[in-house]
């Protein structure tokens, strides 16, 4: 059985390729993460494709934000594709909007705290209050927590700091940012191995390049559940 601890980012351009990926991978995987980039690149149909025919978990990556009644619209038609996770930003309203489109589904409304891909510099260029970014996730988390969110996403290295908050008791919290041991940071900024990443109390890690890129996609998966199995000692 793969460890769905390991969600794959299928940041490919399109369905051939991701349904490539997919086979690709095999049983090594069990989660898949399709993210807007792929949505007009047939993500909806990929991501029921791999849920309904091949028994594939999907985190649906939209991280929605628009006004309450659109965002829980949106949320209301997702839900009925029957997948597991959706991510919207963690603001109030738009969390609350989220939760009530969700109804009684079983998919995981999951909050964007502030993306891995940003640092203070960025956060001071789109007028975002001061503070280190470390105490903005956290309170942005609890924020999200308490209005109704299953769980947040945030880098690794504030996955500790959100594990704390007593919002966070039975919450979910999925980490990208996650790159093994040695492989190339891309765009991401705020980083941590897959290992650290569970010790820190991620329930998820979320890898794309590292694998996509791969000439053996399978065998770096396996790499990096057997890296997560590691992190049991840390605790």
């Amino acid at each position: 059985m793969p460890d769905d601890r390991l969600i794959v980012a299928m940041d490919v351009p399109n369905v051939i390729m991701g349904m490539d990926l997919a086979e690709k991978l095999g049983d090594s995987v069990s989660f898949y993460k399709i993210g807007l980039g792929m949505l007009t690149g047939g993500g909806l149909a990929l991501a029921n494709e791999l849920k309904q025919e091949f028994g594939k978990r999907i985190f649906l990556d939209m991280k929605f934000f628009d006004i309450g009644a659109t965002v829980e619209a949106a949320v209301r038609g997702v839900a009925q594709y029957d997948l597991d996770f959706l991510t919207v930003h963690g603001d109030p309203h738009v969390v609350r909007a989220a939760r009530e489109g969700a109804g009684g589904s079983d998919m995981k409304i999951l909050a964007v705290t502030i993306l891995t891909s940003l640092d203070r510099a960025d956060l001071d260029a789109s007028c975002i209050k001061p503070g280190d970014i470390a105490d903005l996730v956290q309170e942005r988390a609890g924020i999200a927590l308490s209005n109704g969110a299953d769980g947040v996403i945030a880098s690794p290295q504030e996955a500790a700091l959100i594990r704390a908050l007593p919002e966070a008791e039975g919450k979910l919290i999925v980490t990208p940012g996650v790159r093994p041991a040695g492989a190339a940071l891309g765009d991401q900024k705020r980083v941590m191995t897959p290992a650290d990443a569970i010790a820190n109390g991620a329930d998820h890690v979320v890898v794309g390049r590292p694998i996509w890129q791969a000439q053996n996609p399978a065998a770096v998966a396996r790499d990096i559940i057997a890296e997560m199995n590691s992190a049991k000692s840390i605790h």
